[in-house]
């Protein structure tokens, strides 16, 4: 039978798709329906038909799957950044660690029993006394404008830049809430004018918040399109009186972009910087600093990369993509050296900061593209790594940062990634010019979504 769309469908759901939409079958055609999780029996409408699939959208559930869960936000169907609220969260690990395997099994190649070999178990947050929500140290609201005209905040609806009102997403600390009714508040009072995407007006575009969630401190800056805030005093006066408020500033993004921030942060009040502690070590945080969100797993997540480098005191490393030098400064208590790179000069200068305050004098960083500044140091300096530690953004490491990796011929790889099918990509290439994935594990940071976080361990094959 030939479906098409607007007809009514009735199947159970089998599979779950990357993107985390359920994935169910009628007569060997698959239908991916967003929302739907393994084992529900849905009905469905046909939205769209390609030649070998199709997408349908979830109607009714006639019978839930055992693993479905009543999800803690009522938005989570319009927002797009809680893709799996309504699966339970140990069925949620089982499917982050088959996506991890399936990308390395189709995109990179590896074989499902090397894979049944070095693949370790999915570190989650279920442990006793950690929770599943509430784990986002950072948030960036959008701020616009409702068909009635009212100033709203909250997030985007999924694969659009329409704002769904939510000023308390259950992701993000519960301070958030507290600070955008104050800036809606101050909005509202002095005449202060939201952003129009479309026409490019308006002043205030978003609002970052940000908590070091080990000392307490909150971070905010404000997103204008402007070169000053009026009022701004009034604004100050509000949220410096909120319990932890340590830095307020605002960027200036006059630019029609999808690029939150701009260049560059004046702060209003306060210091420039909070602090969070990992480990043992304290970190400064900027309004630019890239940090990862989730503070209890980022332990984890580091603590896993400083086991699989190996390290015995007197290596060398190369550590990029390090950001405020996060990865850096936990390598460089075990290290003879570390070289950080890292293209965001505030990050670099944050970095340089952290190891002084830190006491680690055994850690140096550069600032630039990881592509430019290793080749340098490896070609113009003779620089020569044991280990070299990797944690790119979603796109993965460029093709000449690869390639000189492989020409630095490190005794080990640490290959940390936020994106399973780009790292994939990367082992691949790197397998294929003298080393052997040895170990490979998940580290979920990001509970109820379809991301997810993984290490990686290779060798030179000759080493």
């Amino acid at each position: 039978m030939e479906y098409k769309k607007d007809d009514f469908i009735t199947m159970t759901i089998e599979d779950m798709g990357a993107d985390g939409e359920g994935i169910g079958k009628i007569d060997g055609f698959p239908f991916f329906v967003k929302d739907a999780v393994i084992g529900d029996q849905i009905e469905a409408k046909v939205m769209k038909v390609k030649k070998g699939y199709g997408y349908a959208k979830l109607v009714n559930i006639i019978t839930p799957s055992d693993a479905r869960t009543e999800p803690r936000c009522q938005y989570h169907k319009q927002c797009g950044g809680c893709q799996i609220q309504a699966l339970q969260y140990r069925k949620q690990l089982l499917f982050k660690a088959d996506k991890v395997r399936n990308n390395l099994q189709r995109i990179g190649g590896f074989s499902p029993g090397l894979l049944g070999e070095i693949m370790e178990p999915v570190i989650g947050m279920d442990l006793p006394g950690q929770d599943a929500y509430r784990y986002r140290n950072k948030a960036q609201f959008p701020i616009g404008e409702d068909k009635n005209g009212e100033i709203i905040t909250g997030f985007y609806a999924g694969r659009t830049h329409v704002i769904i009102p939510n000023m308390d997403c259950v992701l993000g600390v519960e301070e958030n809430k507290t600070v955008l009714e104050a800036i809606i508040r101050y909005m509202k009072e002095n005449k202060v004018t939201a952003y129009n995407e479309k026409t490019g007006k308006g002043l205030v575009r978003h609002v970052l918040v940000r908590k070091g969630f080990a000392t307490g401190e909150l971070m905010v800056c404000v997103v204008i399109n402007g070169d000053r805030l009026m009022h701004q005093d009034k604004l100050v006066s509000v949220l410096s009186k909120i319990k932890g408020m340590t830095s307020i500033s605002i960027s200036t993004n006059k630019e029609q972009t999808n690029v939150i921030m701009g260049k560059g942060c004046q702060v209003i009040w306060g210091d420039d910087t909070i602090t969070d502690v990992i480990g043992d070590i304290r970190f400064s945080i900027s309004p630019l600093s890239f940090y990862q969100v989730n503070p209890v797993q980022t332990q984890k997540l580091y603590s896993l990369a400083l086991e699989y480098a190996g390290l015995t005191g007197t290596e060398t490393v190369c550590d990029l993509y390090c950001g405020i030098g996060t990865i850096s400064l936990f390598m460089a208590k075990k290290a003879k050296k570390v070289y950080g790179v890292e293209v965001v000069e505030q990050a670099v200068e944050d970095a340089r900061k952290n190891a002084e305050r830190n006491h680690i004098d055994n850690a140096v960083f550069y600032a630039g593209k990881a592509e430019e500044i290793l080749p340098r140091l490896y070609e113009e300096h003779g620089l020569r790594a044991d280990v070299i530690c990797v944690d790119p953004p979603r796109k993965g490491c460029d093709a000449q940062c690869l390639a000189t990796m492989v020409q630095m011929a490190p005794q080990r790889i640490v290959y940390v990634s936020c994106d399973s099918a780009t790292l994939a990509r990367d082992l691949k290439y790197l397998c294929a010019h003298g080393y052997s994935l040895q170990r490979a594990c998940p580290v979920d940071m990001f509970p109820q979504t379809v991301h997810v976080e993984v290490v990686t361990l290779l060798h030179r094959i000759d080493s």
